[in-house]
């Protein structure tokens, strides 16, 4: 196994199958650090505030050849597109360059769970065809993960094992 990055709006058990998936596979599971930055502040988040994490994704890239990812970079580029209309100049440059091996899509159908970081659950669906878009755009590998339950996590199983 190498980089595995889960995709999708929020609330869609991206954290809960990460940690599944690393328990499975024994790899580290590299948490959404910008659920953590976000909570953290005091006021609302900025441009700046999202190009900090964005930098902070870089490096948990490098530091990770082996591990989940429970966010990836394509969530937080569309971030910029949808809060600002804009992204760092570097953004693109650095997604083309650096790639996960394989990619889960998380589909919205499972119940919203409201958090003081989420803000989009009416927007889940439409959110979730962008971040396809983003891949297929990427051209790289990945699956659309749905189901609830064990179900979830039996989909996301059986795309690795065909692809890993």
């Amino acid at each position: 196994m190498s980089r595995i990055a889960l995709i999708g709006p929020e609330s869609v058990g991206k954290s809960t199958l990460a940690k599944q998936l690393g328990k499975i596979y024994n790899m580290p599971v590299v948490a959404e650090y910008a659920r953590d930055y976000v909570a953290n502040l005091n006021r609302p988040y900025t441009y700046d505030d999202v190009e900090l994490i964005a930098k902070h994704q870089t490096e948990e890239y490098e530091q990770y050849e082996h591990a989940i990812f429970d966010t990836e970079m394509i969530i937080t580029k569309v971030w910029f597109d949808v809060a600002y209309c804009k992204r760092p100049i570097w953004l693109d440059k650095w997604m083309q360059e650096h790639r996960m091996d394989y990619y889960l899509l998380l589909k919205p159908d499972i119940e919203w769970q409201a958090d003081p970081t989420r803000e989009n659950g009416d927007k889940r669906e439409w959110l979730f065809n962008i971040y396809r878009k983003e891949l297929e755009s990427l051209g790289v590998k990945y699956d659309i993960v749905s189901g609830s339950g064990e179900a979830r996590l039996t989909h996301a199983l059986n795309f690795l094992k065909d692809n890993v």
